[in-house]
């Protein structure tokens, strides 16, 4: 099968479940980011806690987790697998939040998908809760940048390289 072949059609073109009940369970962890850009008055109101709807950081971060742990309830394809753990990280720059998730789990499939749907619902919350005073904020630069474990070896986006193309690195 080459690399390019999608795994989740059967012979006859239709959709499906990829059998991952061969595969052993192994420590595989996905990291991804994106950013929330805004108006510089949004970041200095949301690092100085002055959103009249909370702590926007604090909320996104359960948001995120919660999101993680419920990736195939929402991507239909998705192996539900059990989430070990999830971190979200904010850096809050002049005009945007970048957010980066780590998703770790021992299972049979890798987390790439919980990684990318916590950080995108992470970057949603902070829209949802920041919209009423900057409805211009743009959501974007959502990317997978590591994924370790599994037969696929390891991938590690360079900081060089276009959203488009990717460095992978066999293990």
């Amino acid at each position: 099968m080459s690399d390019l072949a999608f795994t989740h059609l059967d012979p006859m073109g239709r959709a499906r479940m990829v059998d991952v009940t061969p595969k052993d369970p192994t420590h595989r962890r996905a990291v991804a980011g994106c950013k929330v850009f805004m108006q510089p008055a949004t970041t200095a109101a949301i690092a100085n806690r002055e959103v009249n709807k909370g702590d926007v950081l604090a909320v996104a971060r359960v948001a995120g987790i919660q999101a993680a742990k419920r990736t195939s309830d929402m991507i239909p394809l998705c192996h539900p697998l059990l989430v070990g753990s999830v971190h979200i990280n904010f850096e809050i720059g002049d005009d945007h939040v970048a957010i980066e998730v780590q998703v770790d789990t021992v299972d049979r499939t890798g987390v790439e998908m919980e990684a990318l749907h916590a950080c995108a619902i992470a970057a949603l919350t902070i829209y949802d809760m920041c919209k009423s005073a900057d409805r211009g904020m743009v959501i974007g630069e959502l990317a997978l940048w590591e994924k370790t474990g599994g037969r696929s070896g390891t991938f590690r986006r360079s900081d060089n390289v276009s959203p488009s193309v990717t460095n992978v690195v066999d293990s």
